[in-house]
């Protein structure tokens, strides 16, 4: 058991704080949305009838989509583009060794489109993941804001209409618009700044100029 944490530590105690998090939030969401009900004089609801309803999709995957988003676009601009003296990302100056010696060392039975597919695996998950939230952001979003119309005596909308609204976009842009920063801030960050013992720091005695961890 001690083995197994040790080589997994990292990735269970980030699981566990993600759903930890995400139970406060679906917690706080609860009685939130029953709180707001109950000022506008309408019927509560239970935990499991919030968990599958509009407000909960919503608010859960329209920050997952910004996430998955930020991750990939990452993954692949820091494939071809470089920042000197940052942590995260390679040295421009050092040339790349031969990728078709490096590919014949990580996936030697692959050829074609497999190899093509294994290549680029990672970007691929993440922004499937990506366009995953962001329809679920938008089912969600339609079956909120159409509850919010019919509350008011209007017509509900439609998932496609949701799509393509205002709101929609006003929701994503305001999650991306973080996301990047938050990248952007690491990076440059890691030029002056360290954290002992961390990957995503370059060592304590590197100089400003270095490049990569």
């Amino acid at each position: 058991m001690k083995r197994f944490w040790h080589y997994n530590g990292l990735s269970i105690t980030l699981i566990f704080l993600f759903l930890l998090f995400w139970g406060g939030q679906t917690l706080t969401g609860f009685r939130d949305y029953n709180n707001d009900q109950h000022t506008k004089h309408q019927p509560g609801v239970t935990l499991l009838q919030y968990v599958g309803s509009g407000d909960f999709a919503e608010a859960t995957f329209e920050n997952w989509e910004s996430e998955f988003l930020q991750m990939g676009f990452y993954v692949i601009l820091t494939t071809v583009l470089f920042q000197k003296g940052s942590a995260e990302s390679k040295d421009p100056d050092e040339e790349e060794s031969d990728p078709d010696s490096a590919q014949e060392k990580s996936a030697p039975q692959l050829q074609g489109w497999r190899l093509k597919l294994y290549e680029n695996s990672l970007s691929l998950a993440f922004f499937g993941l990506f366009l995953m939230s962001l329809l679920l952001h938008a089912w969600g979003g339609s079956r909120a804001y159409s509850q919010e119309l019919l509350e008011d005596g209007k017509a509900a909308i439609g998932f496609w209409t949701f799509l393509t609204s205002a709101r929609f976009w006003f929701q994503s842009f305001q999650n991306w618009q973080s996301e990047f920063l938050a990248v952007a801030s690491i990076v440059l960050l890691s030029i002056f700044l360290r954290q002992k013992g961390s990957p995503e720091s370059k060592s304590i005695d590197s100089p400003n100029s270095a490049t990569g961890e």
